[in-house]
């Protein structure tokens, strides 16, 4: 690598090209042998992006961690059963710069007439002028105890977890389009689309009848992906816990039921130490990621169970016991994802706390989905805080919350002292 040019990616972290001309017969933008992909208007080299940059002789790699706000962005109505978010407001969702302004869909619960009844849904949608400030609009969508006046949207199943949405600027008939979680055995993801973002028309069926608990959707290049916590087994037949898998499609119709292992964690070598329940760290949701062309980054949920000694044995096995932070990864082909720096936490639990319960310490579990976004001079995490209560019911809260980064600065090269 030329001296030079290693002095500039260890002072700046990154390259943005922008690469206007056609190239090796693309129609328009830029094409990546190494890749197969043509992208359109630039080409963006990121310091954490090893597939790229390839030669680091005499470089080292430091991850840029980001500046978390401690007051989340967006909580649940608490104290009005009439709102959809009445219990908590879980960023299995999204937030887009779109229009002007800043457009949020997330994951709502409420409580049903029975104490300790969770409802999981509907989708909420949420805007911001500034991205930190937002107001919950008024949809009349979604009949509530007998009211419309809330910020639910329609869709036609009841229980609904994670809710992913892209502005696909390639299809002018139908720009919006949701994967959302919902369930039949089991949770799966289903896709609808919208003109507007508001009004959603809902696929018939479900792309696959396999489990997948969704962390994202996204572009890259021509195909549709979408990236989930999953459970399977090794090539031995023996159960795994959580890892991550992903989906792909070229249509946004027909979706690959063999879903691809997209990141993993390592398994105990001891196969009765794993499992769903294994004391060792696991891919929650999967990949958290956005496609900025030519490279795609993401967070993944490490997940952390209690020792078995410690598990409860009443109700959920980890209740006020399991933490998650976030860790940092980068795809190359949207499907495939790897850590720039293995095992390294990007956003801690304890850096981004859940808001507290007085006289309570209840862990927090940080959940990723699309939140990763561009805008002016910054990068803009968003991120869900999600209370692990000790106990269920009205103890039960999750929030959103952001982290930022001077844009694009995952990560920086410096010069070895050695070199």
């Amino acid at each position: 690598m030329n001296r030079l040019f290693q002095v500039v990616l260890a002072t700046f972290g990154l390259l943005s090209v922008v690469l206007p001309l056609s190239v090796h017969g693309a129609k328009s933008g830029f094409y990546l042998p190494e890749s197969s992909l043509v992208v359109r208007g630039r080409v963006v080299l990121l310091a954490i992006d090893d597939h790229s940059l390839r030669d680091r002789e005499h470089l080292v790699l430091t991850l840029n961690k980001p500046t978390v706000r401690r007051q989340p962005v967006l909580t649940p109505q608490r104290g009005n059963p009439n709102a959809p978010d009445s219990m908590a407001a879980h960023f299995y969702g999204t937030v887009l710069h779109d229009q002007g302004k800043y457009r949020m869909w997330y994951y709502a619960v409420s409580l049903r007439a029975k104490p300790y009844d969770l409802k999981q849904g509907p989708v909420c949608y949420a805007e911001s002028n500034d991205g930190i400030q937002w107001t919950k609009p008024t949809l009349g969508q979604v009949e509530i105890n007998g009211s419309r006046d809330n910020n639910a949207i329609k869709l036609v199943d009841q229980a609904t977890q994670c809710a992913a949405v892209i502005h696909d600027r390639d299809d002018p008939r139908r720009p919006y389009k949701m994967l959302y979680t919902t369930r039949t055995h089991t949770w799966v993801f289903r896709p609808a689309t919208s003109p507007d973002g508001i009004h959603w028309t809902v696929a018939q069926g479900y792309p696959s009848e396999r489990f997948l608990e969704m962390g994202s959707f996204f572009k890259f290049g021509d195909h549709y992906i979408v990236h989930g916590q999953g459970v399977g087994k090794d090539s031995n037949g023996f159960p795994e816990g959580r890892q991550g898998y992903a989906s792909t499609s070229v249509d946004f119709v027909h979706w690959d039921r063999d879903y691809d292992e997209a990141f993993r964690l390592p398994e105990p070598e001891d196969v009765a130490l794993r499992g769903l329940v294994g004391d060792y760290p696991q891919v929650h949701l999967g990949v958290g990621a956005t496609s900025f062309g030519n490279v795609a980054v993401g967070l993944y949920g490490i997940w952390h169970n209690p020792p078995e000694a410690k598990r409860r044995k009443k109700g959920w096995y980890g209740a006020g016991l399991i933490t998650c932070d976030l860790g940092l990864v980068v795809s190359n082909d949207g499907v495939r994802f790897r850590e720039p720096v293995a095992g390294e936490v990007y956003i801690s639990a304890k850096k981004s706390p859940v808001t507290p319960v007085p006289g309570v310490d209840d862990p927090t579990i940080l959940c990723q989905a699309n939140g990763i976004l561009d805008v002016g001079d910054k990068t803009l995490i968003y991120h869900g805080r999600w209370r692990n209560a000790t106990a269920t019911g009205q103890d039960y809260y999750a929030e959103v919350a952001l982290a930022t980064l001077p844009r694009d600065r995952w990560g920086s090269l410096h010069l070895a002292k050695d070199a």
